[in-house]
């Protein structure tokens, strides 16, 4: 208990900070889907093609992501924003258990609260079909097919994650690969599963909509994904070491996983 107070005292701002990204993501989500898939909105009419509003919410989803990871806020916590990224960091030994645990509650927190202000402010158009509490269920192809997918698509993302933003060259890039990696999986891969790849983004969701379909998938398929890529990343034939649990390092903001702390000015 003594380290979990001590954790809270110390590190209260990086959690709060994991909570209002996730949340503001899903703010993100809910209010683009309902303006390109509710019935009544404009923008659902000028883009007639499922698949060009697909895409259209995909790169509004990408740069989202992009604006929250480089964001100062979203520099000083680290920008995980998902559970299955925190344990992957976790299991690297790059973050403290209990800023692991803080991290996990504020993103579920954080993430539903913000499906909750969309309910409150869009009504009916998000909540009721199809846009449905913008909600991560399996396609027609089915539950098999979903769980691999997902799975794939973490297990993409965090390798991509953990070579960008552990080369010295390339590591400020880290959130525009990210970002895109997103706006590419909404476009192409969210027939399949929804496109999740976060235990907490698709709790936000299912929560507040009471449908629980398929979530054991994305509970445990980014997770078991994201896993894999980091054990490929650290395999002694590989030889690489993961840095600190942040996808982007700032030199201005303090650093609770690795103890940086910036210069005075």
């Amino acid at each position: 208990m003594a380290e979990i107070r001590s954790a809270l005292r110390q590190h209260w701002p990086e959690y709060l900070i994991e909570g209002w990204a996730l949340g503001s993501f899903m703010v993100s989500a809910g209010i683009f889907t309902t303006l390109f898939e509710y019935p009544g909105s404009p923008l659902r009419h000028a883009f007639d093609n499922a698949d060009a509003r697909r895409v259209m919410i995909g790169m509004a989803m990408g740069l989202t992501a992009i604006a929250l990871i480089y964001s100062p806020w979203g520099q000083r916590s680290g920008a995980h924003m998902n559970p299955a990224v925190t344990l992957t960091f976790l299991r690297l030994k790059k973050i403290a258990r209990c800023d692991a645990a803080m991290y996990i509650a504020a993103q579920f927190i954080g993430g539903t609260l913000g499906v909750l202000l969309v309910m409150a402010v869009c009504q009916g158009a998000f909540t009721e079909a199809p846009v449905s509490y913008v909600i991560t269920v399996p396609g027609p192809q089915g539950a098999l097919l979903a769980f691999i997918a997902e799975f794939a698509i973490s297990a993409l993302l965090m390798a991509v994650v953990l070579l960008v933003s552990n080369s010295e060259r390339y590591g400020k890039y880290t959130g525009l690969g990210a970002g895109l990696m997103v706006a590419v999986y909404i476009a192409l891969e969210a027939p399949l599963s929804g496109m999740s790849m976060n235990p907490a983004r698709s709790f936000a969701s299912a929560w507040p909509a009471e449908v629980w379909t398929g979530f054991w998938i994305y509970l445990t398929a980014p997770v078991f994904g994201m896993q894999c890529a980091a054990a490929w990343y650290v395999r002694p034939r590989c030889g690489h070491e993961a840095g600190c649990a942040k996808l982007l390092h700032s030199k201005t903001q303090r650093c609770i996983h690795c103890g940086y702390v910036p210069p005075l000015p």
